[in-house]
């Protein structure tokens, strides 16, 4: 398996669903709102961007599956293409970045490939299993920050389920007290691409979906960045809970978490 070769097609049929999405923004009007749940929002954009990478893929990988944000209905498989094909729905709804395709390759729960491509910047990030991490072509790592004192912290924060509040307040509560400051981007796709390129130099989110982290996910860990759920383990894929931080971060880091999100349960 040419895990280069099958990021290019991935990165192709991000492109394509990228200029798409750039040019529907031009002319988005609110009436093309649709809601999938309280905050929750779709439009025909998300919709026809999945189906364009639908279709590449497929045209290039007739055997591999999809796990797709837009249509449950596509198959799984042995190998499967996890996509978002617009994640920050309500920044572009609103016309304020950032907003991003994410496209990842999954085998048995490992993810093998990513692209995301962050549509108001126009930045490509990208990677495969042992091959490194890029932006528009140059290779990233993630930053050198060794102290929360030093460090700049992404996240999210819930819009309908709000079951762990006490913990989202308690965890933003230190960080702001402890760090240079907290960045709700609101795509947290590009929240772990800014986490392997140094923008960020940590990220944490409760309740996100396999489409929202996977792509990120290998960017993340072949920019030499440290990814697990809230105890440390392995769940972070599909268990909808995430951290990752560069390495000399990741113990300081990670315990606020924990103590957080897991200690208090």
């Amino acid at each position: 398996m040419d895990l280069q070769q099958i990021t290019e097609r991935a990165k192709t049929a991000a492109s394509l669903a990228s200029s798409f999405i750039a040019t529907e923004r031009l002319k988005f009007s609110d009436e093309h709102i649709e809601k999938k749940a309280k905050n929750d929002l779709v439009s025909y954009v998300d919709k026809n961007a999945e189906t364009l990478i639908v279709s590449e893929l497929q045209k290039h990988f007739p055997d591999y599956g999809f796990i797709a944000e837009e249509n449950k209905e596509l198959e799984k498989k042995d190998y499967n293409w996890i996509i978002d094909p617009l994640d920050g729905t309500t920044n572009f709804i609103h016309g304020i970045p950032c907003y991003a395709v994410s496209i990842g390759l999954e085998h048995k729960g490992e993810i093998l490939a990513g692209v995301v491509h962050e549509v108001s910047r126009n930045e490509s990030f990208y990677a495969w299993k042992d091959g490194g991490a890029f932006l528009n072509g140059t290779k990233i790592n993630v930053s050198r920050s060794a102290t929360l004192n030093d460090s700049l912290i992404a996240t999210g924060f819930p819009v309908n389920n709000f079951e762990k509040m006490q913990a989202v307040l308690s965890s933003a509560d230190h960080f702001m007290r402890n760090t240079r400051g907290i960045r709700r981007i609101g795509s947290a796709a590009s929240d772990l691409c800014f986490l392997a390129c140094g923008r960020v130099d940590a990220f944490y989110e409760f309740n996100l979906n396999a489409w929202d982290v996977a792509a990120g996910i290998i960017i993340v860990q072949e920019a030499g960045g440290k990814v697990s759920d809230f105890s440390f383990g392995e769940n972070y894929l599909f268990g909808r809970q995430i951290m990752a931080s560069n390495p000399l971060l990741w113990k300081e880091f990670g315990e606020v978490i924990r103590k957080n999100f897991v200690e208090t349960i």
